[in-house]
Order: C-alpha cells, then sequence, then structure tokens
C-alpha cells in the first residue's frame, strides 16, 4: 500500500513538474526564475533559445520517463516503450546542451554554474551511455544508465521541493540558490546507485 502511494506520488510529481513550463508560455508576466534575471539578459536572443529549449523539452523528458520503468507498459507495448525512448533520448540532448549554455548564467554565481553544469553532464553521459548500451544489446547495463538518467531529470522536481525549504531556512533566497544548484540532484544519485544496487542483488539471486 505505502510502496503503492509513493508511486502515485512520484509519478504525479513527474507530470505536474513536466507540464510547469507550459506557464511560461501562458502566462505574460515575468515568473519563476525570469523574476532573478537582468532585462539584458532576457532580451538576449540567444539565451531565450536556450532557456525555452531546455525547459520544454526538459519538461517532456520528465512527463515521459518514468513510462521507461513500468514493466507492464514495456511488456505490453515494447514498441512504444521504443519509441517513447527516442523522444526522450533527443529531448534530453536538446535539453542538456541548451542547460550547460544557460548554466553559464545560473542566478548564484560561480557556485551555481558549477552544480548545473554538472547535473547538465551527468544528464547528458547517463542518457548517451544508456543509448549506446540498449544499441549493444546490454539490457542491465542499460536500465543502469536509464536510472541514473531519470534521477538526473527527477532534479527539477527536487529543487521546486528543496528551493521554498532551503529559502525559509536562510531566509536568502540566493545562498538557497547556489545550495540548491547541488542539492537537486546529488542525493537522487545516491538514491539512484542504490536502486540499482538492489536490482543486481536481486538479479543475483
Amino acid at each position: 500500500m505505502i510502496k503503492k502511494l509513493g508511486y502515485i506520488i512520484f509519478v504525479g510529481l513527474c507530470i505536474i513538474i513536466g507540464l510547469y513550463p507550459l506557464l511560461y508560455f501562458i502566462i505574460e508576466e515575468k515568473i519563476g526564475i525570469l523574476n532573478s534575471k537582468s532585462e539584458m539578459l532576457l532580451h538576449d536572443g540567444l539565451w531565450n533559445i536556450g532557456f525555452y529549449v531546455h525547459i520544454t523539452l526538459g519538461g517532456l523528458a520528465l512527463l515521459i520517463g518514468w513510462t521507461q520503468f513500468n514493466e507492464k507498459l514495456r511488456e505490453k507495448n515494447l514498441e512504444l516503450h521504443r519509441n517513447l525512448g527516442k523522444i526522450y533520448l533527443v529531448s534530453v540532448l536538446l535539453s542538456g546542451f541548451s542547460a550547460l549554455y544557460i548554466a553559464s548564467f545560473a542566478t548564484g554565481g560561480i557556485v551555481a554554474t558549477l552544480g548545473f553544469s554538472c547535473l547538465a553532464i551527468i544528464w547528458l553521459y547517463s542518457t548517451t551511455r544508456a543509448y549506446l548500451e540498449i544499441k549493444n544489446r546490454s539490457i542491465r547495463k542499460h536500465q543502469k544508465f536509464m536510472t541514473y538518467s531519470y534521477a538526473a531529470c527527477f532534479a527539477a522536481v527536487s529543487l521546486r521541493i528543496w528551493l521554498p525549504i532551503l529559502t525559509a531556512i536562510f531566509e536568502d533566497p540566493l545562498t538557497a540558490y547556489k545550495i540548491v544548484a547541488w542539492l537537486c540532484w546529488i542525493p537522487n544519485i545516491i538514491v539512484a546507485y542504490f536502486i540499482i544496487r538492489r536490482q543486481n542483488i536481486i538479479s543475483n539471486k
């Protein structure tokens, strides 16, 4: 019962935050991270392309990525699993490289820039490795790197959970943002490691 409830909450968060970028296109006023950016940056064409590619395709990756771990869905429709995987791959590559670019303009300076840059690199690397492993028909390694990939993708959810908590604790949005640039993904990767380790133990029994 608890496991099922946890899964429902997990999927719900993936869908809600996956759809969140739509608000940037619907609401005319500045929202979210845009409120912390200078007018000069907000009128920079290249930054805007990078930002909107990142949030749109990153949201799409988050929105569909959880389905790749659903065994019933995968067994019932393998072709759908593969097609969604291709969409996820392209979305991550475009969103990840865009993230690397806009990370250099991150609120919080070099600390936040390094945090988000490391996240983008891990996301790109794990997703690329997952693709290469399945091309080589190495299913277990594919699953391993997909777990790390989606753990990095889930940082979009973690950030929105941690940021208000850290802001309340430190009473300083800037300090909170510097910390969340790392906290939004490091625990996720650690959790992914233990999930993979548990799966290896079960499969070796």
